[in-house]
């Protein structure tokens, strides 16, 4: 029968004991590996670093491979989390990566944020081989992929869209199929976009109220009740005015995607001036010492003296 799922309506019969494989063991995707697990699938993992392959077993079961290739053997299924382009080439396209051993009429689904190019330049090679490719990045972060609650932005054609849907359930409160290959990853620039621009404005709200001898914290609660009310607000203002960045979406990261984002304006011609900005601010959060803080963290660049009760 056909349910309704975030946007996309897709048939969605109790799918279960697919054999899956799950290449990319990071804090995105153990979670999202054990929610497949949970859900009923048998699945094969690896992670370049094989302690945490051992440990996800340990907790999950299944078993572990050595290489990608070893993992995709016989999968239906082979879902991938890296960390950046050359990663996914890696792990996908390279020696001992998935599309040497991936069975024709198996679908990859790639959960990596990524470039629209490196995306369709997959989706090109995997086609060769019989095998369909998704661009599916996930926004929701590590709590999101805890919980099982992430959103997907994919991809590719509709046929291995519907046959993967019921699986990528399993770890989604949301999907949907964008359009032809690399449209997952431009949607997820849309994204990182967005929120770099929140979050910047978060923070210059936040200094301001500061700086203006406001109590911060109600000012916040007073606001979130209207047009200004944002995910950012919600769950971010009271970290980012106690100073706390060692948890959440990495400034690293939020580099990486702008980055994506900025190159894939240069191809298409998007004026992207604010973004731009944000990510210089970004490399000064760096120049702090914040390469791990979390993207909130651009508070921290406005109050360098930390921020005033």
């Amino acid at each position: 029968m056909l349910v309704e799922f975030g946007f996309r309506a897709y048939s969605k019969e109790k799918t279960v004991g697919e054999r899956a494989a799950f290449v990319g063991l990071g804090v995105m995707g153990y979670p999202m590996a054990g929610h497949l697990s949970r859900a009923g699938h048998e699945l094969v993992v690896f992670n370049r670093t094989g302690t945490k392959s051992q440990r996800w077993v340990e907790q999950f079961g299944h078993r572990a491979e050595e290489t990608p290739a070893g993992a995709a053997r016989d999968a239906a299924f082979i879902f991938i989390c890296v960390g950046n382009d050359d990663d996914l080439r890696a792990v996908t396209s390279g020696p001992g990566g998935v599309l040497e051993s991936a069975p024709p009429g198996s679908v990859v689904v790639d959960h990596t944020t990524a470039s629209a190019n490196v995306a369709r330049e997959l989706e090109a090679e995997a086609r060769k081989r019989g095998v369909a490719f998704l661009d599916a990045p996930v926004s929701g972060g590590q709590a999101g992929a805890e919980n099982g609650a992430l959103t997907v932005m994919i991809g590719g054609e509709s046929e291995p869209f519907e046959r993967a849907a019921p699986l990528i359930d399993a770890y989604a409160r949301a999907m949907r199929l964008m359009g032809p290959s690399g449209s997952g990853q431009l949607t997820k620039m849309v994204n990182q976009i967005c929120v770099g621009g929140v979050v910047q404005g978060l923070a210059e709200g936040l200094h301001f109220a500061l700086a203006a001898g406001l109590d911060a914290h109600a000012a916040m609660e007073v606001i979130s009740k209207g047009a200004a009310q944002s995910w950012q607000m919600e769950n971010r203002s009271e970290t980012m005015l106690a100073g706390q960045y060692d948890f959440g979406f990495a400034v690293d990261w939020m580099r990486k995607d702008l980055g994506i984002a900025l190159d894939e304006a240069r191809q298409n011609g998007a004026h992207l001036p604010t973004t731009a900005l944000i990510d210089q601010f970004y490399s000064e959060v760096q120049a702090m010492g914040g390469h791990r803080w979390d993207s909130s963290s651009l508070l921290a660049r406005l109050e360098k003296g930390g921020p005033r009760d």
